[in-house]
């Protein structure tokens, strides 16, 4: 029997992680990790914790009670700032880009290259586009022209661009913010390559979601949330697509509505 391959040692990784807001408590008891190489998807309706747990991954807002480990010691982020020193980038659903600003202006914003000195310093316009072109190029994304408003990309480009973004300045772990949520199939299908190229590239990505038929695709592993609480940490060998979703939907709960709305 063929012994099953080991999993890579965590880059980030959360044991029982919780978070209150005064008497709320918008997650509990929360378990999983992602490594070197791997996707965790993330999976859960609206008000499953999705968000509460980004903002703690992402060192949007510390977490209350639990354990939040990076590269095997334990952090407490209390700023985003913290999170991104470390390597752990968060790639929102909305980007924050300049729509009418080129690519290249986009991919270096707020880290601009320059060149000379003191009054003669300027932006270094030449080098920025050649390594977005660069950049882009290695994460599989042939671009028309730089130069052109990223407001004219589609959605799913854009969402590659950020990540080709994030990868260039050093992430170790990407962490997507609903990234397909808003797009077609085909667009969607853009990005899940990305992803996908991103974890080949030894990227940790995690990867949140309400779309099973997203996740299942590209993941290795899958934590389901419901109201703030697990419904278990699977790996791919261990949960069908049906049985995911089933879970996410409360299965149940269908069951018994169907037979509701079924013709008396």
């Amino acid at each position: 029997m063929t012994p099953a391959p080991s999993r890579p040692e965590p880059i980030l990784e959360v044991r029982d992680i919780g978070k209150a807001y005064g008497a709320v408590r918008a997650l509990q008891g929360v378990s999983a990790s992602v490594g070197a190489g791997e996707v965790l998807c993330v999976l859960g309706d609206n008000g499953a914790g999705k968000s509460t747990f980004i903002k703690i991954l992402a060192g949007a807002h510390p977490h209350s009670e639990g354990t939040l480990l990076a590269f095997g010691a334990e952090r407490r982020f209390m700023h985003p700032r913290e999170a991104l020193d470390l390597g752990i980038a968060t790639v929102y659903q909305d980007l924050a880009v300049v729509g009418l600003m080129p690519v290249w202006r986009n991919f270096f914003l707020g880290a601009e290259l320059t060149r000379g000195r003191g009054p003669l310093r300027r932006l270094d316009a030449a080098r920025m586009r050649a390594t977005t072109k660069h950049e882009l190029a290695r994460m599989g994304i042939d671009l028309r022209d730089v130069d052109q408003p990223i407001g004219t990309l589609s959605g799913g480009e854009r969402q590659s661009v950020a990540i080709a973004r994030a990868v260039y300045f050093g992430a170790k772990v990407v962490i997507l913010d609903e990234p397909t949520s808003a797009l077609g199939v085909k667009q969607a299908g853009v990005v899940l390559s990305y992803i996908a190229r991103a974890r080949d590239r030894g990227l940790g990505v995690v990867f949140i979601t309400h779309n099973p038929h997203h996740a299942y695709p590209v993941g290795d592993r899958f934590l389901l949330l419901q109201r703030g609480r697990s419904l278990g940490d699977f790996a791919k060998s261990e949960i069908t697509i049906d049985e995911m979703t089933a879970l996410m939907a409360g299965g149940a709960e269908l069951e018994a509505l169907a037979h509701e709305l079924e013709r008396r």
